[in-house]
């Protein structure tokens, strides 16, 4: 019987490529997506095969519902050709942007992308791929702490993330006879190119977010990546439906 097979969207880098990364040393097999990073995409490959593990990369918009079709019969290829399998196992909807502005400065377009990327893609991404997921399997959806908090100029990404968590829990309940877990993680401010890297790269701005978290400090890639994979392993099977804010206790 071979190794677990995940697909993490937006696996190229920061939180996507961490899953990536903490899943593949735990023996599990990587199908990623990347936007246009190509040779981001490559090293991550090398560095999973260096690993001992087996990963492929993807290129995807998940921007653009209207490819999702394609990408579901190229995963389905992709499985027979390389994995041998029939199935995958796990699915992170990871792949995001950041678009911030204030509710009275937001314009269509960039509420638009935003719906796009973080809620309707995941949303019919996933609806094409649950014919390739084992029973049995699970399901991660990225949402935010701005679910949760909400500071000025955030509004419309923190919406869509709100809508993800809902979502979720309807997914876990429709697939819940599959034996199929479905549970949202939150993560809090964390230092990653994500946003311009504000977070990593502004002292001031990585100073309040310190002083605002119980742990005291800002989150780094590896604690989102391994709380991911916490929840998709043997530990995580009894978790359904359920918001999870991995933030350091950011506003508690």
């Amino acid at each position: 019987m071979g190794n677990k097979i995940a697909i993490i969207t937006g696996a190229s880098r920061g939180l996507g490529k961490s899953t990536a990364l903490h899943l593949a040393r735990q023996g599990v097999d990587i199908i990623g997506t990347y936007h246009s990073r190509d040779q981001e995409a490559r090293s991550v490959v090398e560095e999973i095969e260096a690993l001992g593990g087996k990963a492929k990369m993807l290129q995807l918009d998940v921007d653009d519902s209207s490819l999702f079709e394609n990408f579901a019969t190229q995963v389905s290829a992709l499985l027979r050709a390389y994995f041998k399998a029939e199935r995958f196992d796990f699915l992170v909807n990871n792949a995001g942007i950041g678009l911030y502005a204030s509710c009275a400065e937001t314009t269509e377009a960039q509420f638009d992308q935003l719906m796009n990327v973080h809620f309707k893609g995941p949303f019919f991404l996933t609806q094409k791929l649950l014919p390739l997921i084992a029973n049995g399997g699970r399901i991660v959806n990225i949402s935010s702490g701005l679910a949760r908090f909400s500071p000025v100029g955030y509004a419309a990404y923190a919406s869509m993330k709100g809508a993800i968590e809902v979502w979720t829990r309807y997914l876990a309940n429709e697939l819940g006879p599959r034996d199929i877990t479905v549970n949202s993680l939150a993560p809090g401010a964390i230092e990653t190119d994500f946003g311009g890297g504000t977070v990593r790269d502004n002292p001031e701005v990585n100073a309040w977010i310190s002083s605002n978290t119980a742990l005291g400090r800002a989150g780094l890639p590896d604690d989102i990546g391994a709380a991911v994979s916490m929840l998709l392993g043997e530990g995580g099977g009894w978790i359904t439906a359920q918001r999870i804010e991995a933030s350091g206790g950011m506003f508690v």
